[in-house]
């Protein structure tokens, strides 16, 4: 009985981990103790250290000559970077007149860092495999997109909260994600044609275990800091839900304007399935990753998160169907 509801699940995007991801925000709320305690083994100390090894293991799996070789088809790759770091952002920012006051400037400034977000890499290559897409030119727009993100990023929320109250402090962020990022993703990188490169590409299964787990813990302690702070005393499941539209329609409309531009362009049918279909995700690792680095200790994290969760899950499960349907097609 379990496996059949798993692979119903499955079905529509939905994993193990999407419902788990729920169920940490339900624990954080009811139990925000060990989320919001201090010390070097605590929970947030521990995440803060997983954040480190997450980018090691993702430089230990980067190819270079896989990379390099990918240059080639590079309409492509400006077309799916261009939506990734500029398109999203420009849309978010025509939204702001009307939403960026009052109790809706925060959930603003989390779909802009939303926006701000690389691709995510393995749904990503999944996807594009199950609609018979270009995969290399996947793999190498993903992986792209998740180093140029590092630099991006930040540079992105740097701009939307100048001047603001709460400006981010860009001399510490730069810092931190030099330290917890950049240098693990080179160091990975440089032992990747060793041994260890290919122990990490046979255990990459386990591997992405290891990075959900982080993201996990990662979630629950924002979510218990922002409950025990009583951030989302002005949230109701209204505005959730509204919420929820908003990014959805975020989603398709990226996905419409992608997929109309590789038209335009002349591309393959499996360039446009890959231009589309990398070029309208975003990862929730990255997400969790740098909030926790960008934004530190803010209480307002848990909220901030909120809009990549959501769309995290729902990308998830507009993507699978739209990828089923296009292989189903693709067959016919």
């Amino acid at each position: 009985m379990a496996n059949k509801v798993a692979k119903l699940l499955a079905r529509f995007g939905l994993d193990w981990f999407i419902l788990s991801l729920i169920g940490m925000i339900i624990l954080a709320s009811q139990f925000p103790g060990p989320g919001i305690a201090k010390g070097p083994f605590s929970i947030s100390s521990l995440a803060n250290l997983g954040i480190s090894f997450i980018f090691f293991f993702y430089g230990l799996k980067l190819n270079r000559k896989k990379l390099i070789a990918g240059l080639s088809n590079w309409r492509l790759h400006i077309l799916v970077q261009t939506g990734t770091f500029i398109l999203f952002p420009v849309l978010l920012l025509l939204l702001r007149p009307w939403l960026d006051h009052g109790h809706t400037q925060v959930l603003w400034l989390g779909c802009f860092f939303l926006a701000a977000l690389p691709s995510t890499v393995s749904s990503s290559v999944v996807m594009v495999s199950i609609a018979n897409g270009n995969i290399p030119a996947a793999i190498f727009n993903a992986s792209i997109s998740s180093l140029i993100g590092i630099f991006i990023t930040p540079a992105w929320m740097a701009v939307v909260t100048g001047g603001q109250q709460n400006h981010l402090d860009m001399s510490d962020v730069v810092t931190k994600l030099l330290l917890q990022i950049l240098l693990p993703v080179v160091a990975g990188l440089l032992l990747n044609p060793t041994r260890l490169g290919q122990i990490a590409e046979k255990y990459n299964k386990q591997l992405k275990y290891f990075d959900q787990i982080v993201i996990l813990s990662i979630v629950y302690t924002a979510f218990s800091d922002s409950f025990h702070k009583h951030m989302f005393s002005n949230l109701g499941i209204g505005e959730l839900f509204i919420l929820g539209a908003c990014v959805l329609a975020l989603f398709f409309l990226v996905y419409f304007i992608t997929n109309n531009i590789a038209r335009l362009l002349h591309f393959n049918r499996e360039d446009r399935i890959t231009a589309t279909f990398c070029g309208s995700k975003k990862s929730l690792i990255h997400g969790t990753v740098m909030a926790k680095v960008i934004f530190m200790n803010s209480p307002l994290i848990g909220i901030l998160l909120l809009p990549i969760m959501l769309y995290h899950a729902l990308q998830l499960i507009s993507v699978s169907v739209i990828a089923q349907g296009m292989a189903r097609r693709h067959t016919n």
